[in-house]
């Protein structure tokens, strides 16, 4: 059984990840999200650009569940 993601065509792929990012970044409240500390704020920046929540805690050295609630505080919507 194939996976969804292995019928879609890199094209088809590069439209889901900027339809992704475009809802993610309408949706955040910016100015919850400049009103945190940097190390917290570049961490949603980063989550918003990627949709990669686990690589965004890794490389800002920031609790998974932590960051979670920080992306949910800040409307930013759990996107493929």
């Amino acid at each position: 059984m194939a996976y969804p993601t292995e019928l879609l065509t890199p094209k088809d792929l590069e439209v889901l990840e900027e339809w992704g990012r475009r809802v993610r970044r309408e949706k955040a409240n910016w100015k919850f999200i400049n009103s945190l500390p940097d190390k917290f704020r570049k961490a949603l920046e980063y989550y918003i650009e990627t949709g990669d929540i686990r690589a965004a805690s890794v490389k800002f050295d920031i609790n998974i569940y932590l960051l979670n609630e920080l992306r949910i505080k800040a409307g930013i919507p759990s996107t493929i």
